[in-house]
């Protein structure tokens, strides 16, 4: 029998490092501008055409590289920042696997041009899929030129999932801003098309933050600074009204690098307790700084997942700088003047036995003076005992106000009249429905409990209620003409760079499903239409909503669109946790919830229906 495991090319190979390294236009640039960054470049310049599809550059004057450095670096596993695995726990560079140029060049046709520091000539370098096709001396500035043209023009598969352009120039933007926070003394420029996106002048980290977000962001920064023998942490955090419950700018870096750690992200978090709303979250920009080899970046291909030795006093340190820096900026806490909370005023009786020497003369008048028994008034103003007759005013109230709501039609819920029989009771948490009219039980106004042949079912009501309405209003968006209804006062939102190219690849869907929108230059647009039915939404968070949707990529960007804008319109509208329900209201939902193609999960996939089988019921009894 013969041998059956053979060794893969080297251009198969690199194919498959490329997979984890190499995923999009935005990580050739990563990758590029960090050699550029550790090769001590402090300008560097990238050139776009078609969104990094057709061509991406990248330009610094950095050290430059010898023509036998250039032709070796293309190997896998060929670097200048490791000579030995110790190496890898005490890191000074952003690159050290050595597999970034290989994977390019495995998917690309590469050009280099390359002149040495010190030396008169370079070199030029043309690679097409790993396979070298000429290597000649050249005339050069000192430092690299990368030209990365057609990306993926050999593996169709994975050129064929590349999003559209916008989309793809928006993911290069964040990869931009992450490189440009953390290099604040580069000087940074990129263009697409012909047209200069960005232009960054070399300063420090604040100068740097207000170019790519705006000067206004300035008035939000609260600096930290705080240097122990574990970590120092230098940097920025934004002040508690600025939090938001999207579009929040959020960065950590270590040691230069960008990185994600959520056990950090928890303890900024929670040094703004109780100064944020719920669901709320911080703008931040911080670095940390610590000893390479109390840290480990060698865990995912990005590099971005990095573990750290001494996690769990970092987490303090962090937490307790934050909280030092907001005490001493004076943020605390608003005083919320809140009236659905403010304590019920007193009713105070008149005494009229009081002598009017025991009453305070306001104004120069007589403090026994009564404007509702003034003779004067008598012809203008019903005789009205304030007292005894305020009862008889609030029936006459009440009486006119159920009037109003009698003629009154709702079109949130038609698929089940909301009245209950039962007022919410917190002494009374189980509901029983008349038997006669169902046969469902309703535990702490919450769950729905019926009897099916298999056991018990239990529905969570209000997820119930916003999987029958998202059905409902997902068809009138699917089946109307889209109706546009004007604002009285047109809402501004402002996006970042990469949110701004999302938003307008997706401008023409927005507007034919009925939203208007201008854009008024800076990142800011205006809506001055929404979907007529979204009243009382927030609209400015629903069109974040689907610009992370479309980040996110998936469906068909028309169907998300219109999803979105379903599902918080059944958010919205559905019955809340904590209402009583009548037994005909819980049969009519659990009805129309069954009627459904799929009734066991919500659109975003929480679960509505559970069912516990007469087995598990018996196996509680048993013993």
């Amino acid at each position: 029998m013969s041998d059956v495991i053979k060794l893969l090319p080297d251009s198969v190979a690199n194919q498959i490092a490329a997979g984890e390294v190499i995923q999009r236009p935005a990580s050739v640039i990563k990758e590029l501008v960090e050699n550029a960054i550790d090769a001590h470049a402090d300008d560097i310049t990238i050139v776009l055409k078609d969104a990094g599809r057709t061509l991406i550059q990248v330009v610094d004057n950095g050290e430059g590289m010898s023509d036998t450095d250039a032709r070796l670096a293309f190997e896998r596993h060929s670097t200048s920042k490791i000579r030995s695995a110790s190496d890898l726990f005490s890191l000074h560079t952003m690159g050290f696997r050595g597999e970034a140029l290989a994977s390019i060049a495995a998917v690309s046709q590469l050009e280099l041009r390359t002149t040495k520091r010190g030396n008169e000539i370079g070199t030029h370098l043309i690679i097409s899929a790993s396979k070298c096709e000429s290597q000649e001396a050249d005339v050069c500035p000192v430092g690299c030129n990368f030209m990365v043209k057609n990306l993926f023009f050999n593996v169709p598969a994975r050129r064929k999932f590349l999003k559209a352009p916008k989309i793809e120039l928006a993911n290069i933007v964040k990869e931009f801003e992450r490189l440009a926070l953390v290099n604040p003394m580069v000087e940074f420029t990129m263009h697409n098309n012909d047209s200069v996106m960005y232009k960054l002048q070399p300063g420090n980290v604040k100068q740097r933050i207000m170019q790519l977000f705006g000067n206004k962001i300035e008035e939000q920064l609260i600096p930290i600074s705080i240097d122990t023998t574990l970590v120092r942490i230098e940097g920025f955090v934004c002040k508690p009204e600025n939090a938001r419950k999207r579009n929040f700018i959020q960065y950590f870096f270590v040691n230069g690098r960008y990185m994600r750690h959520p056990y950090f992200h928890k303890a900024v978090l929670s040094s703004y307790e109780q100064l944020i709303p719920e669901g709320a979250q911080p703008n931040y920009f911080l670095y940390f700084t610590v000893d390479p080899e109390t840290i480990d970046v060698n865990i995912h291909p990005t590099k971005t997942e990095i573990k750290f030795e001494n996690e769990l006093p970092i987490w303090q340190i962090l937490s307790a700088a934050i909280k030092e820096s907001l005490g001493r900026f004076s943020i605390v806490p608003s005083i919320d003047f809140d009236t659905d909370d403010a304590p019920e005023i007193p009713i105070f009786h008149v005494d009229n036995n009081r002598t009017k020497e025991s009453v305070p003369s306001i104004g120069g008048n007589s403090g026994a003076y009564n404007p509702f028994k003034d003779e004067d008034t008598q012809s203008s103003y019903p005789k009205i005992d304030p007292v005894v007759d305020w009862e008889k005013l609030y029936q006459r109230f009440e009486k006119s106000r159920m009037d109003s709501f009698e003629g009154a039609e709702t079109d949130i819920s038609d698929d089940i009249f909301i009245e209950p029989s039962v007022e919410p009771n917190d002494n009374n948490s189980l509901q029983l429905g008349n038997v006669d009219d169902g046969n469902c039980l309703q535990i702490q106004n919450k769950y729905i409990v019926s009897q099916v042949k298999s056991g018990l079912m239990i529905i969570d009501q209000h997820r119930a209620h916003v999987k029958v309405l998202f059905d409902k209003f997902l068809k009138q968006i699917s089946g109307r003409s889209s109706i546009s209804q004007r604002i009285m006062f047109p809402e501004i939102l402002h996006l970042s760079g990469a949110q701004q190219l999302m938003l307008e690849s997706v401008q023409e869907e927005l507007e034919n499903v009925g939203f208007d929108l201008s854009n008024l230059g800076n990142n800011d647009w205006s809506i001055n239409g929404v979907p007529a039915g979204v009243d009382g939404i927030d609209v400015k968070d629903l069109l974040l909503q689907v610009i992370d949707s479309v980040a996110e990529g998936g469906k068909n960007v028309a169907v998300r669109i219109k999803e979105h804008i379903a599902m918080v319109i059944a958010e919205k509208a559905a019955i809340p946790y904590g209402r009583a329900l009548s037994a005909k209201e819980m049969d009519t939902l659990i009805g129309n919830l069954l009627q459904l193609d799929a009734p066991n999960y919500t659109q975003d996939g929480k679960i509505v229906i559970n069912i516990m089988t007469i087995d598990s019921i018996n196996k509680l009894f048993q013993g």
